[in-house]
Protein backbone atom coordinates (compact mmCIF):
# COMPACT_ATOMS: atom_id res chain seq x y z
CA UNK A 1 0.00 0.00 0.00
CA UNK A 2 2.92 2.05 0.81
CA UNK A 3 4.44 1.67 -2.77
CA UNK A 4 1.11 2.00 -4.74
CA UNK A 5 0.14 5.53 -2.71
CA UNK A 6 4.15 6.89 -3.63
CA UNK A 7 3.57 5.83 -7.62
CA UNK A 8 -0.08 7.28 -6.96
CA UNK A 9 1.33 11.02 -5.75
CA UNK A 10 3.94 10.60 -8.70
CA UNK A 11 1.62 10.18 -11.15
CA UNK A 12 -0.54 13.22 -9.91
CA UNK A 13 2.44 15.42 -9.86
CA UNK A 14 3.31 14.51 -13.02
CA UNK A 15 -0.03 16.69 -14.01
CA UNK A 16 -0.49 18.54 -11.75
CA UNK A 17 -2.20 21.32 -13.84
CA UNK A 18 -5.08 18.58 -14.39
CA UNK A 19 -5.15 17.43 -11.19
CA UNK A 20 -5.52 20.91 -9.30
CA UNK A 21 -8.54 21.43 -11.96
CA UNK A 22 -10.14 18.08 -11.01
CA UNK A 23 -9.26 19.35 -6.92
CA UNK A 24 -10.68 22.74 -7.40
CA UNK A 25 -14.04 21.16 -9.27
CA UNK A 26 -14.57 18.86 -6.26
CA UNK A 27 -14.05 21.96 -4.10
CA UNK A 28 -16.57 24.16 -5.38
CA UNK A 29 -19.48 21.73 -5.48
CA UNK A 30 -18.80 20.48 -2.10
CA UNK A 31 -18.42 24.34 -0.97
CA UNK A 32 -21.78 25.18 -2.83
CA UNK A 33 -23.54 21.95 -2.00
CA UNK A 34 -22.37 22.42 1.89
CA UNK A 35 -23.15 26.47 1.84
CA UNK A 36 -26.77 25.60 -0.09
CA UNK A 37 -28.08 23.17 2.07
CA UNK A 38 -27.13 24.99 5.12
CA UNK A 39 -28.77 27.95 4.06
CA UNK A 40 -32.10 25.99 3.09
CA UNK A 41 -32.04 24.51 6.52
CA UNK A 42 -31.60 27.48 8.29
CA UNK A 43 -34.42 28.37 6.22
CA UNK A 44 -36.35 25.98 6.91
CA UNK A 45 -35.68 26.13 11.03
CA UNK A 46 -36.83 29.91 10.59
CA UNK A 47 -40.15 29.28 8.90
CA UNK A 48 -41.11 26.08 11.37
CA UNK A 49 -39.81 28.06 14.45
CA UNK A 50 -42.76 30.99 13.44
CA UNK A 51 -45.59 28.05 14.06
CA UNK A 52 -43.50 25.16 16.12
CA UNK A 53 -42.84 27.98 18.90
CA UNK A 54 -46.45 29.15 19.12
CA UNK A 55 -47.40 25.53 19.42
CA UNK A 56 -47.83 23.24 21.87
CA UNK A 57 -46.73 19.37 21.84
CA UNK A 58 -50.10 18.45 22.80
CA UNK A 59 -53.40 20.72 23.52
CA UNK A 60 -55.97 19.43 25.64
CA UNK A 61 -59.23 21.29 25.26
CA UNK A 62 -62.90 20.64 25.34
CA UNK A 63 -64.59 20.16 21.98
CA UNK A 64 -67.72 21.13 21.40
CA UNK A 65 -69.44 18.44 19.96
CA UNK A 66 -73.42 17.51 18.60
CA UNK A 67 -75.20 14.80 20.83
CA UNK A 68 -73.87 11.23 19.62
CA UNK A 69 -77.24 9.74 20.45
CA UNK A 70 -80.25 11.07 19.00
CA UNK A 71 -84.09 10.63 19.99
CA UNK A 72 -85.12 8.86 17.35
CA UNK A 73 -81.80 6.50 18.04
CA UNK A 74 -83.71 5.30 21.24
CA UNK A 75 -87.17 3.93 19.77
CA UNK A 76 -86.37 0.33 18.68
CA UNK A 77 -88.73 0.85 15.42
CA UNK A 78 -85.77 2.67 13.54
CA UNK A 79 -82.76 1.59 15.30
CA UNK A 80 -81.62 -0.01 11.87
CA UNK A 81 -82.72 2.73 9.21
CA UNK A 82 -80.88 5.73 8.56
CA UNK A 83 -80.58 8.63 10.72
CA UNK A 84 -80.93 12.05 9.11
CA UNK A 85 -82.28 14.12 11.51
CA UNK A 86 -79.97 15.66 13.94
CA UNK A 87 -82.29 17.79 15.88
CA UNK A 88 -80.77 17.64 19.40
CA UNK A 89 -77.04 19.88 19.76
CA UNK A 90 -74.73 19.21 22.38
CA UNK A 91 -75.57 18.82 25.83
CA UNK A 92 -72.65 20.66 27.31
CA UNK A 93 -71.60 23.80 25.50
CA UNK A 94 -68.97 24.25 28.25
CA UNK A 95 -65.48 25.05 27.07
CA UNK A 96 -64.40 24.70 30.13
CA UNK A 97 -61.73 21.68 31.22
CA UNK A 98 -63.09 20.04 34.07
CA UNK A 99 -60.98 19.14 37.05
CA UNK A 100 -58.22 21.22 34.93
CA UNK A 101 -56.12 21.64 38.32
CA UNK A 102 -56.10 17.85 38.92
CA UNK A 103 -55.30 17.25 35.58
CA UNK A 104 -52.13 20.06 35.53
CA UNK A 105 -50.78 18.01 38.87
CA UNK A 106 -50.71 14.74 37.01
CA UNK A 107 -49.21 16.13 34.17
CA UNK A 108 -46.53 17.46 35.87
CA UNK A 109 -45.86 14.70 37.82
CA UNK A 110 -45.39 13.00 34.36
CA UNK A 111 -41.82 12.14 33.43
CA UNK A 112 -42.56 12.64 29.64
CA UNK A 113 -43.64 16.30 30.49
CA UNK A 114 -41.59 19.23 30.12
CA UNK A 115 -43.57 21.64 31.06
CA UNK A 116 -47.34 22.54 31.22
CA UNK A 117 -49.02 26.28 30.26
CA UNK A 118 -52.87 26.78 31.22
CA UNK A 119 -54.74 28.99 28.81
CA UNK A 120 -58.10 31.05 28.77
CA UNK A 121 -59.19 31.71 25.17
CA UNK A 122 -62.55 33.26 24.02
CA UNK A 123 -63.77 35.42 21.16
CA UNK A 124 -63.76 39.50 22.01
CA UNK A 125 -64.75 42.53 20.15
CA UNK A 126 -62.63 45.64 19.75
CA UNK A 127 -64.81 48.87 19.48
CA UNK A 128 -62.89 51.15 17.21
CA UNK A 129 -65.35 54.15 16.71
CA UNK A 130 -68.53 53.16 14.98
CA UNK A 131 -67.39 49.49 14.38
CA UNK A 132 -66.43 46.15 16.34
CA UNK A 133 -63.26 44.35 15.23
CA UNK A 134 -63.49 40.79 16.09
CA UNK A 135 -60.64 39.22 17.74
CA UNK A 136 -59.44 36.59 20.38
CA UNK A 137 -58.03 37.32 23.86
CA UNK A 138 -55.83 34.25 25.10
CA UNK A 139 -55.03 34.81 29.51
CA UNK A 140 -52.15 33.43 30.02
CA UNK A 141 -49.20 32.75 32.63
CA UNK A 142 -46.30 34.85 31.21
CA UNK A 143 -43.71 33.13 32.69
CA UNK A 144 -44.84 29.63 31.79
CA UNK A 145 -45.80 31.08 28.33
CA UNK A 146 -42.07 32.23 27.98
CA UNK A 147 -40.40 29.42 29.02
CA UNK A 148 -42.45 26.99 26.87
CA UNK A 149 -43.17 29.19 23.86
CA UNK A 150 -40.28 32.29 23.91
CA UNK A 151 -43.20 35.01 24.85
CA UNK A 152 -40.79 37.43 25.26
CA UNK A 153 -38.88 37.14 21.81
CA UNK A 154 -42.33 37.90 19.82
CA UNK A 155 -42.55 41.51 22.03
CA UNK A 156 -41.86 44.12 19.63
CA UNK A 157 -42.22 46.64 22.30
CA UNK A 158 -42.81 47.07 25.83
CA UNK A 159 -42.64 44.70 29.25
CA UNK A 160 -44.76 41.42 28.71
CA UNK A 161 -44.11 41.00 32.59
CA UNK A 162 -46.11 44.27 32.87
CA UNK A 163 -49.02 41.85 32.25
CA UNK A 164 -48.71 40.29 35.78
CA UNK A 165 -48.27 43.43 37.25
CA UNK A 166 -50.70 45.92 36.18
CA UNK A 167 -54.19 45.12 36.61
CA UNK A 168 -56.80 45.01 33.34
CA UNK A 169 -53.89 44.86 30.92
CA UNK A 170 -53.45 43.60 27.30
CA UNK A 171 -51.06 42.91 24.80
CA UNK A 172 -51.88 43.02 21.37
CA UNK A 173 -51.04 41.85 18.50
CA UNK A 174 -48.99 44.71 16.13
CA UNK A 175 -51.26 44.34 13.64
CA UNK A 176 -54.24 44.61 15.13
CA UNK A 177 -52.58 47.51 17.25
CA UNK A 178 -52.42 49.09 14.31
CA UNK A 179 -56.18 48.36 13.25
CA UNK A 180 -57.52 49.93 16.12
CA UNK A 181 -54.71 52.91 15.85
CA UNK A 182 -53.74 52.77 19.47
CA UNK A 183 -50.01 52.59 21.01
CA UNK A 184 -48.50 51.26 24.37
CA UNK A 185 -49.91 53.51 27.18
CA UNK A 186 -53.27 54.00 25.93
CA UNK A 187 -56.71 52.02 26.34
CA UNK A 188 -58.98 49.69 24.34
CA UNK A 189 -62.39 49.04 24.84
CA UNK A 190 -63.48 45.16 24.46
CA UNK A 191 -66.91 43.89 24.68
CA UNK A 192 -67.24 40.60 25.19
CA UNK A 193 -69.99 38.25 23.23
CA UNK A 194 -72.08 39.01 26.50
CA UNK A 195 -72.29 42.60 25.95
CA UNK A 196 -70.04 43.41 29.06
CA UNK A 197 -67.76 46.31 28.28
CA UNK A 198 -64.08 46.36 29.56
CA UNK A 199 -61.17 49.26 29.05
CA UNK A 200 -58.04 47.24 29.12
CA UNK A 201 -54.61 49.07 29.22
CA UNK A 202 -52.49 48.41 26.14
CA UNK A 203 -48.60 47.34 27.82
CA UNK A 204 -47.10 45.97 24.78
CA UNK A 205 -46.86 44.74 20.92
CA UNK A 206 -46.54 41.30 20.16
CA UNK A 207 -45.76 40.25 16.43
CA UNK A 208 -45.70 36.47 15.37
CA UNK A 209 -44.42 36.97 11.85
CA UNK A 210 -47.74 35.52 10.61
CA UNK A 211 -49.69 38.91 9.43
CA UNK A 212 -52.99 37.06 9.16
CA UNK A 213 -52.50 35.67 12.67
CA UNK A 214 -51.21 39.18 14.07
CA UNK A 215 -54.68 40.46 13.35
CA UNK A 216 -56.30 39.30 15.59
CA UNK A 217 -54.67 37.88 18.42
CA UNK A 218 -54.46 39.55 22.09
CA UNK A 219 -53.16 38.59 25.43
CA UNK A 220 -53.90 38.69 29.24
CA UNK A 221 -53.38 37.43 31.99
CA UNK A 222 -55.29 34.38 33.44
CA UNK A 223 -57.18 36.21 36.00
CA UNK A 224 -58.13 39.39 33.91
CA UNK A 225 -58.90 36.97 30.90
CA UNK A 226 -61.34 34.80 33.64
CA UNK A 227 -63.06 38.04 34.92
CA UNK A 228 -63.57 39.19 31.15
CA UNK A 229 -65.66 35.78 30.67
CA UNK A 230 -67.40 35.94 34.23
CA UNK A 231 -65.22 33.02 35.42
CA UNK A 232 -63.78 32.46 39.23
CA UNK A 233 -61.53 29.23 40.45
CA UNK A 234 -59.16 27.51 38.19
CA UNK A 235 -61.63 28.27 34.78
CA UNK A 236 -58.88 26.68 32.13
CA UNK A 237 -60.15 26.72 28.00
CA UNK A 238 -56.69 24.99 27.17
CA UNK A 239 -53.84 22.77 28.75
CA UNK A 240 -50.92 23.57 26.48
CA UNK A 241 -47.69 20.49 27.12
CA UNK A 242 -44.54 20.32 25.99
CA UNK A 243 -43.03 17.06 25.95
CA UNK A 244 -39.40 16.13 26.64
CA UNK A 245 -39.50 13.92 23.25
CA UNK A 246 -41.78 15.72 20.32
CA UNK A 247 -42.23 12.09 18.69
CA UNK A 248 -44.45 10.64 21.15
CA UNK A 249 -46.80 13.30 21.09
CA UNK A 250 -49.59 11.26 18.48
CA UNK A 251 -49.52 8.40 21.19
CA UNK A 252 -49.07 10.55 24.36
CA UNK A 253 -52.37 12.81 22.72
CA UNK A 254 -54.49 9.94 22.40
CA UNK A 255 -53.79 8.59 25.99
CA UNK A 256 -53.78 12.03 27.84
CA UNK A 257 -57.26 12.30 25.93
CA UNK A 258 -59.22 9.22 27.03
CA UNK A 259 -57.25 9.56 30.30
CA UNK A 260 -58.44 13.12 31.22
CA UNK A 261 -61.49 12.48 28.96
CA UNK A 262 -60.94 16.13 26.69
CA UNK A 263 -60.34 16.53 23.27
CA UNK A 264 -56.72 16.11 22.24
CA UNK A 265 -54.19 17.43 19.50
CA UNK A 266 -50.81 16.70 18.94
CA UNK A 267 -48.33 18.88 17.02
CA UNK A 268 -47.71 16.67 14.18
CA UNK A 269 -51.36 16.71 13.00
CA UNK A 270 -51.08 20.49 13.18
CA UNK A 271 -48.02 21.04 11.54
CA UNK A 272 -48.01 18.35 8.85
CA UNK A 273 -48.59 21.08 5.61
CA UNK A 274 -45.20 22.66 7.39
CA UNK A 275 -43.44 19.32 7.63
CA UNK A 276 -44.41 18.34 3.96
CA UNK A 277 -42.75 22.13 2.85
CA UNK A 278 -39.32 22.08 4.41
CA UNK A 279 -39.14 18.14 3.16
CA UNK A 280 -39.74 19.47 -0.54
CA UNK A 281 -36.84 22.09 0.20
CA UNK A 282 -34.68 19.95 1.84
CA UNK A 283 -35.06 17.88 -1.38
CA UNK A 284 -34.58 20.29 -3.70
CA UNK A 285 -30.81 21.68 -2.03
CA UNK A 286 -30.14 17.95 -2.31
CA UNK A 287 -30.71 17.32 -5.77
CA UNK A 288 -28.93 20.33 -6.86
CA UNK A 289 -26.08 19.22 -4.33
CA UNK A 290 -25.68 16.21 -5.50
CA UNK A 291 -25.83 17.42 -9.34
CA UNK A 292 -22.90 19.14 -8.88
CA UNK A 293 -21.12 16.60 -7.26
CA UNK A 294 -21.75 14.61 -9.97
CA UNK A 295 -20.61 17.08 -13.16
CA UNK A 296 -17.41 16.92 -11.03
CA UNK A 297 -17.35 13.81 -10.99
CA UNK A 298 -17.33 13.46 -14.61
CA UNK A 299 -14.42 15.99 -14.84
CA UNK A 300 -12.21 13.55 -12.70
CA UNK A 301 -13.33 10.73 -14.77
CA UNK A 302 -12.07 12.39 -17.79
CA UNK A 303 -8.61 13.32 -16.51
CA UNK A 304 -8.09 9.62 -15.20
CA UNK A 305 -9.34 8.40 -18.19
CA UNK A 306 -7.03 10.72 -20.52
CA UNK A 307 -3.78 9.91 -17.72
CA UNK A 308 -4.29 6.26 -18.91
CA UNK A 309 -3.83 6.12 -22.39
CA UNK A 310 -0.90 8.55 -21.76
CA UNK A 311 0.67 6.56 -19.06
CA UNK A 312 -0.09 3.18 -20.77
CA UNK A 313 4.02 2.86 -20.89
CA UNK A 314 4.29 3.26 -16.98
CA UNK A 315 1.06 0.65 -16.70
CA UNK A 316 2.73 -1.84 -18.96
CA UNK A 317 5.87 -1.56 -16.96
CA UNK A 318 4.87 -1.47 -13.67
CA UNK A 319 2.98 -5.33 -15.05
CA UNK A 320 6.37 -6.52 -16.12
CA UNK A 321 7.88 -5.84 -13.55
CA UNK A 322 5.32 -8.00 -10.77
CA UNK A 323 2.23 -5.46 -10.35
CA UNK A 324 -0.69 -7.35 -10.70
CA UNK A 325 -4.26 -5.95 -12.14
CA UNK A 326 -5.78 -5.68 -8.20
CA UNK A 327 -2.85 -3.62 -8.13
CA UNK A 328 -2.64 -0.79 -10.59
CA UNK A 329 -6.53 -0.82 -9.61
CA UNK A 330 -5.56 0.28 -6.54
CA UNK A 331 -3.40 2.79 -7.87
CA UNK A 332 -5.83 4.69 -9.88
CA UNK A 333 -8.53 3.96 -6.83
CA UNK A 334 -5.81 6.19 -4.42
CA UNK A 335 -5.23 8.88 -7.31
CA UNK A 336 -9.48 9.38 -7.24
CA UNK A 337 -9.77 9.18 -3.82
CA UNK A 338 -7.16 11.53 -2.97
CA UNK A 339 -8.80 14.25 -5.27
CA UNK A 340 -11.57 13.69 -3.76
CA UNK A 341 -10.48 14.01 -0.11
CA UNK A 342 -8.29 17.18 -0.79
CA UNK A 343 -11.01 18.47 -2.95
CA UNK A 344 -13.91 17.86 -0.53
CA UNK A 345 -11.84 19.25 2.83
CA UNK A 346 -11.31 22.26 0.83
CA UNK A 347 -14.92 22.19 0.05
CA UNK A 348 -15.94 21.75 3.19
CA UNK A 349 -13.82 25.01 4.54
CA UNK A 350 -15.19 26.94 1.34
CA UNK A 351 -18.51 26.11 2.17
CA UNK A 352 -17.94 27.25 5.82
CA UNK A 353 -16.48 30.58 4.97
CA UNK A 354 -19.55 30.90 2.38
CA UNK A 355 -22.15 30.27 5.20
CA UNK A 356 -20.70 32.45 7.53
CA UNK A 357 -20.79 35.17 4.85
CA UNK A 358 -24.57 34.10 4.32
CA UNK A 359 -25.55 34.72 8.19
CA UNK A 360 -23.81 37.93 8.26
CA UNK A 361 -25.94 39.71 5.26
CA UNK A 362 -28.31 41.91 7.02
CA UNK A 363 -32.30 40.89 6.19
CA UNK A 364 -34.96 43.16 8.62
CA UNK A 365 -38.56 42.54 7.36
CA UNK A 366 -41.26 43.34 9.51
CA UNK A 367 -43.67 40.02 9.17
CA UNK A 368 -40.17 38.22 10.88
CA UNK A 369 -39.10 40.33 13.35
CA UNK A 370 -37.12 37.78 15.38
CA UNK A 371 -34.73 37.59 12.56
CA UNK A 372 -31.94 40.27 11.66
CA UNK A 373 -29.56 38.09 9.32
CA UNK A 374 -30.36 35.64 6.89
CA UNK A 375 -30.50 32.50 8.44
CA UNK A 376 -27.60 29.50 8.14
CA UNK A 377 -27.69 26.25 9.75
CA UNK A 378 -23.89 24.87 11.07
CA UNK A 379 -25.31 21.53 11.52
CA UNK A 380 -22.91 18.73 11.73
CA UNK A 381 -25.00 16.58 9.16
CA UNK A 382 -24.53 18.98 6.58
CA UNK A 383 -20.24 19.11 6.52
CA UNK A 384 -20.14 15.03 7.03
CA UNK A 385 -23.11 14.37 4.20
CA UNK A 386 -20.67 16.68 2.73
CA UNK A 387 -17.47 14.89 3.21
CA UNK A 388 -19.01 11.90 2.40
CA UNK A 389 -20.50 12.77 -0.72
CA UNK A 390 -17.11 14.04 -2.01
CA UNK A 391 -15.71 10.61 -1.52
CA UNK A 392 -18.10 8.66 -2.86
CA UNK A 393 -18.62 10.30 -6.13
CA UNK A 394 -14.70 10.70 -6.53
CA UNK A 395 -14.55 7.03 -6.18
CA UNK A 396 -16.99 6.47 -8.04
CA UNK A 397 -15.47 8.68 -10.72
CA UNK A 398 -11.76 6.65 -10.04
CA UNK A 399 -13.96 2.78 -10.11
CA UNK A 400 -14.44 2.99 -14.34
CA UNK A 401 -10.45 4.00 -15.23
CA UNK A 402 -9.03 1.72 -12.65
CA UNK A 403 -10.53 -1.44 -13.65
CA UNK A 404 -9.45 -0.19 -17.66
CA UNK A 405 -5.60 0.39 -16.04
CA UNK A 406 -6.24 -3.11 -14.68
CA UNK A 407 -6.93 -5.37 -17.63
CA UNK A 408 -4.04 -3.92 -19.91
CA UNK A 409 -2.32 -6.08 -21.53
CA UNK A 410 1.70 -4.85 -21.28
CA UNK A 411 3.05 -7.66 -23.93
CA UNK A 412 0.40 -5.74 -26.36
CA UNK A 413 2.10 -2.11 -24.80
CA UNK A 414 5.75 -3.02 -25.31
CA UNK A 415 5.59 -4.94 -28.44
CA UNK A 416 3.81 -2.04 -29.84
CA UNK A 417 6.83 -0.54 -28.57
Amino acid sequence: MKLAISIARSLLQARWRQTLVAAIGVTFSVGMFVALLGFMEGLNGMLDSLFLNRTPHIRLYNELKPADIQPVMLKPAYRAGHHFIHSIKSKDSKSEIRNSAAIMEALRQDGRVAGIAPKVTMEVFFNEGPSDIAAAVNGIDVLQEDALFHFSDYVQSGDPSNLEKVPNSIILGKALAERLLTNIGERVQLITPEGAQFSLKVVALWQSGIQDFDRIQSFTSLATARKLSGKTGNYVTDIQIRLMNMEDAPALAKFYGQQFNTSAQDVQTVSAEFETGSFIRSLISYVVGVTLLTVSGFGIYNILNMMIYEKMDTIAILKATGFSGRDVRRIFTIMALSIGAFGGLAGLLLGGLLSAGIDQVPFRTSSLPTISTYPVSYEPFIYITGAVFSLLFTWLAGWLPSRKAGTIDPVIIIRGK
